[in-house]
């Protein structure tokens, strides 16, 4: 549809008489003799922000004599020609502007139709181009700092992640799995948690977000580079089945006082507690504190947990330390001598963790151990207090620790 403004000029003439003269026609020559046409204006003009470059978008006018579209900017100094290959206003015609500088622009839009004769101006303002200062502003998606990853016992690694930034399009994992070749896997912004079932133990996992500044933006940026990701370990129970007992100077006895036949039941594998004829019962030959003792089979690098199972009843460890060693050195000394724990380092053990519990013992407690530990592979339990307040018995259904690999 072509707009067409004339002008047209009302005179009154009251009175006509020699000297007078018509100025009805003076207009034209503002025109060259002729009237203005103003090709069609088009619908809906609009930008989608980019990298350096943009995008800008209208429906086209319905004017069938529009040839052309001339976009500028920088005041005129820069422009570019579009041809007008359709008139139809349902459409939408796109056109990307590259190599712009990082600034906030405004561009004109002007129609133009075979005679050369031009649309008034169109102008799209606040057109805002991205580019470096954008992206050093930008930091890759946050970890769940509480709660960084889940490493199951089949191997199933789970990576949590706080909540998204309302900009964030994706988060690039990347990582080695099991077959030693590096895999790459998206985190979307509405997923917190990314499930990897073949990743391999020990190497490193690394993280890159991914923005868009603007919904409709037609570029992405990234974060200036990848994080590591927090270093992910893997706790494997230790195998019970190289476990065996030790009897060392100073160590409690079985209640029947057959330690060989006792013992064991530490690690018979129950996963609740147990009656006195099915765990380790301690008989009344010694008085607190007194150690329990075992050889783990193998000496371990990085021994992380420990946890400990009550009996069912009582006479249960509330208060113990944990001692280990990768020889095995032991001092003449008896566990409720205040030099015990002084020779004990002396001879090459280190504690690696002092328990108090606050409840009866009986439930499964399961400890931390010291960070960094030396390797171990001796153990030696001090049960220093039980719930019951007996000076003597003990009762221990289990114990299980876990490597840290």
């Amino acid at each position: 549809m072509k707009y067409i403004h004339t002008i047209v000029l009302y005179t009154l003439f009251l009175s006509i008489g020699p000297g007078c003269k018509r100025y009805d026609n003076d207009y034209l020559k503002y025109f060259d003799g002729r009237e203005s046409v103003y090709p069609g204006l088009v619908k809906k003009l609009s930008y989608r922000a980019g990298d350096l470059r943009t995008a800008i978008t209208w429906n086209p006018s319905p004017d069938p004599s529009i040839i052309r579209y001339v976009i500028s900017w920088n005041n005129g100094q820069d422009s570019v020609v579009v041809p007008a290959n359709s008139h139809d206003p349902g459409d939408t015609v796109s056109v990307t502007i590259p190599d712009l500088s990082e600034y906030v622009y405004t561009f004109v839009l002007r129609s133009y139709d075979d005679k050369g004769n031009r649309s008034i101006g169109q102008e799209l303002n606040n057109v805002r181009v991205y580019g470096n200062a954008y992206t050093s502003t930008l930091v890759n998606r946050n970890v769940n700092t509480a709660n960084p990853y889940v490493y199951a016992d089949d191997g199933t690694l789970t990576l949590n992640f706080a909540k998204a930034d309302t900009s964030n399009v994706a988060t690039v994992i990347s990582y080695t799995n099991t077959s030693n070749t590096t895999e790459e896997k998206i985190l979307l912004p509405g997923e917190d948690q990314l499930v990897i079932s073949n990743y391999k133990s020990g190497t490193p996992v690394t993280y890159r977000s991914s923005y868009k500044p603007e919904g409709t933006a037609i570029d992405t940026f990234k974060a200036a580079a990848a994080d590591d990701f927090p270093a992910i370990y893997r706790f494997v129970i230790c195998d019970k089945s190289r476990f065996s007992p030790l009897s060392l100077y100073g160590d409690g006895r079985s209640w029947d006082d057959s330690y060989w036949t006792s013992l064991w039941q530490l690690w018979d594998g129950a996963t609740a507690p147990q009656g006195w004829q099915d765990c380790f019962h301690s008989n009344d030959a010694k008085t607190l504190p007194y150690p329990l003792s075992f050889d783990m089979g193998v000496t371990y690098n990085s021994l992380a947990y420990m946890e400990m199972i009550g009996r069912d009843c009582c006479h249960n460890p509330i208060e113990y330390e944990i001692w280990g060693s990768a020889t095995l050195n032991v001092p003449n000394v008896e566990g409720n001598d205040a030099s015990w724990g002084t020779q004990m380092q002396a001879s090459g053990w280190t504690l690696l963790k002092s328990v108090n519990r606050a409840d009866n013992g009986t439930a499964p407690f399961k400890v931390s151990l010291a960070e960094n530990p030396p390797p171990v592979r001796y153990i030696r339990i001090l049960i220093k207090k039980v719930a019951s307040g007996d000076p003597k018995f003990s009762n221990i259904t289990q114990v299980t620790f876990w490597n840290r690999e």
